[in-house]
């Protein structure tokens, strides 16, 4: 059973392991050289971003938590780039998910806390940005109806992320 429950401080380092081993995978996967994988300071600047994710105001961000251990994170909030009306748009920071715990539904349940969130909220819609090398998030995202904006920023290895939208069923869409 996996348990989804507001993170804390205490979780940071198992946060911050969680988010460093999926974007190793899918960066990795994405051709990006391992040098741009291990640089340690990025690892410090991870720690920092998560402890400001959960301490922020205005941000939910949320632990998947199987037997014990941290398996998967979430934190979401307002846009980062106030392109729209305000209340009209929730952003998905990050969803990251321990490749050792792929595939067994954590990463859709913690998106779901994430559309119930926005449903709380009434938000109407939902906003995210996704390496476009990154294909396994990709087709996730697809699945649970989420559709390119036309939006995009350059990226490592001169790969773009692209603007994703989802309407919140009931509310926008």
């Amino acid at each position: 059973m996996t348990d989804i429950r507001p993170a804390t401080t205490a979780d940071l380092d198992a946060m911050v392991d969680v988010h460093t081993q999926a974007r190793t995978a899918y960066y990795r996967a994405g051709g990006l050289a391992e040098a741009e994988l291990t640089d340690p300071v990025e690892r410090a600047e991870r720690f920092a971003g998560w402890r400001r994710a959960i301490s922020g105001e205005g941000l939910v961000t949320l632990c998947a938590v199987r037997d014990g251990a941290v398996v998967g994170v979430l934190s979401m909030g307002p846009p980062h780039e106030q392109d729209a009306e305000p209340g009209s748009v929730g952003e998905l920071y990050q969803i990251h998910v321990r490749p050792g715990s792929w595939g067994l539904g954590i990463g859709g349940r913690l998106h779901a806390a994430y559309v119930t969130a926005l449903r709380d909220a009434s938000v109407p819609y939902g906003r995210l940005s996704v390496w476009e090398r990154n294909d396994r998030a990709r087709g996730f995202y697809a699945r649970h109806g989420w559709r390119p904006d036309g939006h995009h920023t350059p990226g490592p290895g001169g790969a773009d992320y692209l603007r994703m939208r989802l309407a919140v069923r009931g509310i926008g869409g």
